[in-house]
């Protein structure tokens, strides 16, 4: 047996106005003065002085607002990445990404095709890194992807929707400050976190489940529950249970794998650019076939906050277009071998998908 031996998140700060102390924690690591700290801030953030106020700049450091309204793109690191090199002499002394999943994505993979030749969409699959990035720190401002903890970046390129998953790609610092969650959207806030509760439903009920990974994704499952289900937290609690959540959701599929919300929500956002959390929620709603207990706990939770989905978004697809979801959801395979077994294809057929795709 040959086990992997996975990095994790090597620094991390925990605590509400931890976010005050960022420039004291990255200023060892300044190079020198003309080697810029480069921001990647959410664009939510632009006219949000509360946030952006604290961050200090000297020198030759950069703010870049990025959207975050699509899935992050293997282009998109690429023009970041020329941006970032044709504006300054020297290599940056680190990149910073502040917001969710998408912002964390680009982070982690612009730090990593600075010091990697060619474009993003070379590196999607696993272990094809082969230099260290730039020093890069994440500071999550929603919790449930667990982007701030992962060994992947997800990006969709031309041809699919899949992560740079590296040894490399795990952030060298992470903040986690609960304050900067405070003001997510109720919709976005329930999508995220579900996330983070369906990586562990996938990761608990999964053919790779190990001791590590049960460990984490117990704790992180129990968490998400007393979140959503519970209505006896204050404000605070619930925020710092949800950040730890996210943590706990992304340790437990280190050293296992995800399922088949997260394949089949690939196919949708590769193809219709839907975002990953509302993605894998649409999902969810249909696999009580696979994940019975889980599904049924989510419609709860569902019913609980109000949350309606979107429905007939498959409605008017060609097959074409299920084809290409359905390839796409296909190609994932070590997600569908954690949630079926070695022989999962004897049952995941493509009128299997198509059919369930086509309740979506």
């Amino acid at each position: 047996m040959n086990y992997k031996n996975f990095p994790m998140v090597p620094r991390v700060v925990f605590g509400r106005g931890s976010f005050n102390q960022l420039s004291e924690i990255i200023s060892p690591k300044r190079l020198n003065t003309k080697a810029p700290f480069i921001y990647l801030i959410d664009d939510v953030f632009k006219n949000d002085a509360w946030l952006t106020s604290r961050v200090a700049l000297s020198y030759d450091d950069r703010i870049i607002f990025v959207s975050s309204e699509e899935e992050p793109k293997t282009t998109q690191v690429d023009d970041l990445v020329e941006d970032i090199i044709l504006s300054f002499k020297e290599r940056p002394s680190g990149i910073i990404g502040i917001g969710g999943g998408t912002i964390l994505d680009l982070a982690k993979a612009v730090s990593l095709m600075l010091t990697n030749e060619g474009g993003a969409k070379d590196y999607q699959g696993w272990d094809l890194i082969k230099n260290p990035g730039i020093y890069h720190v994440g500071i999550p401002t929603i919790s449930g992807t667990g982007a701030e903890v992962s060994r992947t970046t997800v990006l969709t390129g031309p041809t699919r929707k899949l992560g740079i998953n590296s040894d490399f790609t795990p952030f060298d610092q992470v903040i986690l400050d609960s304050e900067l969650i405070k003001d997510v959207p109720t919709d976005q806030w329930f999508y995220t976190g579900m996330d983070c509760y369906i990586h562990c439903v996938e990761s608990l009920t999964g053919t790779y489940l190990n001791t590590f990974s049960q460990t984490y994704g117990n704790m992180a499952l129990e968490l998400c529950k007393e979140v959503f289900l519970e209505h006896n937290l204050t404000e605070v609690e619930s925020q710092e249970k949800l950040m730890m959540a996210s943590w706990h959701g992304g340790m437990s599929i280190a050293y296992s794998q995800v399922g088949v919300a997260h394949a089949m929500s690939y196919g949708l956002a590769y193809l219709l650019g839907i975002k990953h959390g509302i993605g894998n929620c649409i999902v969810f709603d249909h696999l009580e076939e696979f994940y019975p207990e889980g599904v049924k706990l989510f419609k709860k939770m569902k019913k609980i906050h109000n949350i309606t989905l979107p429905k007939g978004i498959c409605a008017d697809l060609s097959d074409k277009d299920l084809d290409i979801m359905i390839n796409t959801a296909m190609g994932l395979e070590p997600l569908w071998e954690n949630a079926i077994g070695k022989n999962w294809k004897k049952t995941i057929t493509k009128e299997k998908l198509k059919s369930l795709y086509q309740k979506m």
